[in-house]
């Protein structure tokens, strides 16, 4: 009944569309299964996309020709730009969405694919003969057939839902958990563990009084994720901010000997850094208030995400310490915040494809390798539908080193160091972050996606005429004069010194203290040389400009340490013959199986001296 298929990706979240849509692009036969056809792309937690760093990792993807920013952009109901007042480093960029259309957007992408099929099942067993996966079982017993697969499921393994002491199976409120993989994979041979992640209430709009809150307005000129065609937002919905107190937190606190975090129920490690609104009053039990995002769920439905709010308490304890909440004293509550425990597989069992080094041609992405977040997830299942239709197709890996994006920074953590806690991209975790910006991630990308076939011929021709036009200013900027009497009294107003003699805008614009904004007030033929350059030619040309110095000096680290990077240690390396090596190096070498010497250095407990040792006995 069904054919075999090159990649077949077990899971429709995020991690599994953007493998479905990559693969597919480069032309595998690709079967997408999923357990319900109805929530295929499903914004289980907030509706938004983007944030710190997070914002980053969508630019990437769509840079590379992914999926996950064209449906943000055509499913936003806001825009902005976070840190905004700090360098071009932490620019970081984030929509929120409307829940709805974004799976619906999703859904369409995927379905205008040819190379895509559909099949609603689920999963229960992985089939390998040899050491290589051949295919999968499903629930009602079929037998599918594929040269590889990859595995995208989320929270649903073994899935476990936590509402005060009440527990019950589940890989999303209203949807079963997925039951039978994790045992294939333990019985293959694989390590598996356990992780936690948990969800606010979500509350009818209707009853909430949005008087006593604070309104958050989305950027007055708002952009958008994708270097495409859509269309910028034209009008916008607001979010609004308000605090729980001091009663909030008394009422919060009655719920703590029936709370799952702490009478036990939950044993497994949840997200440091979106912990649940109990956990926080216990941390911090100096802070009397915290604060609450009010989040619409898109633009006609009266639904609104609590964020902020995540919890596991009894329903009844949510309810009412919410009600202390300035605006929601009369809130009626849709459904309750829950947490939910599952399984997840530590990543340093994957290479840096993402395929297991247990089977071939089976790739893990997204919540089983430990992560958290949407754009964590869908930048994984893009590397991985890449690499699965690569090697099926026998070409060469697709991998992104860590001064390239924020997505290699991520894959190398996760298969170098592990995590024993849901990871979540930082912008601190990266080491080359003024290399790294969301305004260039075309720049650094589109290239390398272009090479492989994902990135259309129209997004490579948009690079080069950017790459062209930027050139062409900073050329305009350097060679341009200005005059005392046409700079000083701006100058003067922005706290910078005079000049004496003029000088070129370009050492101007070095300045701190002045932007582009600054130089188009005083110089007229800037003015006019602008009108024929987008404002993101304008943008790139000026942080180009202003931090060269930084850029230049952070790329020759980059090239340094990717010297490290091109020296390949052999798959059968056995590092116990190695006498010199620590006792630690030889233990942890031996277990992650690095690729090169840079990630053998990354190691946390490799020494310089035993990086010096490997090197020496690879003959460098």
């Amino acid at each position: 009944m069904i054919q075999e298929y090159d990649v077949l990706i077990v899971g429709a979240g995020h991690a599994g569309c953007e493998a479905a849509n990559a693969a597919a692009k480069l032309g595998a036969k690709v079967l997408l299964v999923t357990m319900n056809m109805n929530t295929i792309a499903q914004m289980s937690c907030n509706p938004a996309m983007g944030g710190v760093a997070k914002g980053q990792i969508i630019r990437e993807i769509d840079a590379l020709g992914g999926g996950s920013g064209i449906v943000s952009d055509l499913s936003a109901i806001q825009f902005r730009m976070l840190n905004k007042s700090k360098g071009p480093a932490m620019w970081s960029p984030r929509t929120q969405n409307d829940r709805m259309r974004f799976a619906e957007e999703w859904r369409l992408l995927l379905e205008r694919n040819p190379n895509v099929d559909f099949w609603q099942d689920n999963v229960t067993e992985i089939i390998v003969e040899n050491n290589k996966i051949v295919g999968v079982k499903t629930g009602i017993g079929v037998k599918i057939n594929a040269k590889s697969v990859v595995l995208t499921s989320g929270t649903f393994l073994n899935g476990l839902i936590h509402l005060g002491e009440k527990q019950f199976g589940g890989g999303r409120a209203g949807e079963k958990a997925s039951i039978g993989i994790t045992e294939s994979l333990v019985n293959l041979g694989f390590e598996a563990g356990r992780m936690k992640t948990g969800t606010p209430p979500r509350v009818d709009g209707r009853s909430l009084d949005y008087s006593k809150m604070e309104e958050q307005f989305g950027d007055e000129v708002p952009s958008k994720f994708s270097y495409s065609n859509t269309s910028a937002l034209s009008e916008q919905r607001s979010c609004y901010i308000t605090y729980t107190n001091t009663s909030t937190h008394d009422i919060l606190r009655t719920g703590f000997d029936r709370s799952p975090m702490f009478n036990g129920a939950i044993k497994s490690t949840g997200p440091r850094y979106c912990p649940s609104i109990e956990d926080k009053i216990n941390r911090f039990a100096e802070r009397d208030r915290h604060q609450i995002f009010v989040e619409p769920e898109g633009w006609n439905t009266i639904e609104i995400y609590v964020n902020g709010f995540s919890t596991s308490l009894p329903e009844e304890v949510q309810f009412e310490a919410m009600r202390t909440i300035p605006g929601f004293e009369n809130v009626k509550m849709f459904r309750p915040g829950y947490a939910i425990e599952y399984d997840y597989f530590p990543p340093t069992q994957l290479k840096h494809t993402l395929e297991t080094k247990l089977v071939e041609n089976l790739y893990f992405a997204g919540q089983i390798n430990g992560t958290t977040g949407y754009e964590e997830a869908a930048c994984q299942g893009l590397m991985a539908g890449i690499n699965a239709a690569r090697k099926v197709q026998e070409k060469d890996a697709f991998i992104l080193n860590r001064s390239d994006a924020y997505i290699g920074v991520l894959i190398d953590d996760l298969i170098t160091k592990g995590t024993e806690e849901p990871y979540r991209m930082f912008t601190s975790r990266a080491e080359y972050r003024i290399l790294l910006r969301q305004d260039n991630a075309d720049l650094r990308l589109t290239p390398l996606g272009h090479a492989i076939g994902l990135a259309s011929d129209e997004a490579m021709q948009g690079v080069k005429l950017k790459t062209e036009q930027t050139d062409e200013m900073k050329r305009f900027l350097r060679k341009e004069g200005i005059k005392p009497e046409e700079a000083n009294e701006t100058l003067a107003k922005n706290n910078s010194s005079p000049i004496t003699q003029q000088v070129k805008l370009e050492s101007l614009l070095t300045r701190p203290q002045l932007g582009m904004e600054h130089l188009i007030e005083i110089s007229e033929s800037l003015r006019n040389y602008l009108k024929e350059f987008d404002s993101e030619v304008v943008e790139q040309a000026e942080i180009q400009i202003k931090y060269d110095g930084y850029i230049s000096r952070e790329q020759e680290v980059a090239n340094k340490l990717n010297r490290l990077d091109n020296v390949v240690i052999p798959d059968d390396m056995d590092f116990s013959k190695l006498s010199s090596l620590s006792a630690e190096a030889v233990e942890k070498l031996t277990n992650i199986q690095p690729s090169n010497i840079g990630q053998a250095s990354r190691i946390s407990g490799v020494s310089p001296s035993d990086i010096n040792v490997l090197l020496i006995y690879l003959g460098r």
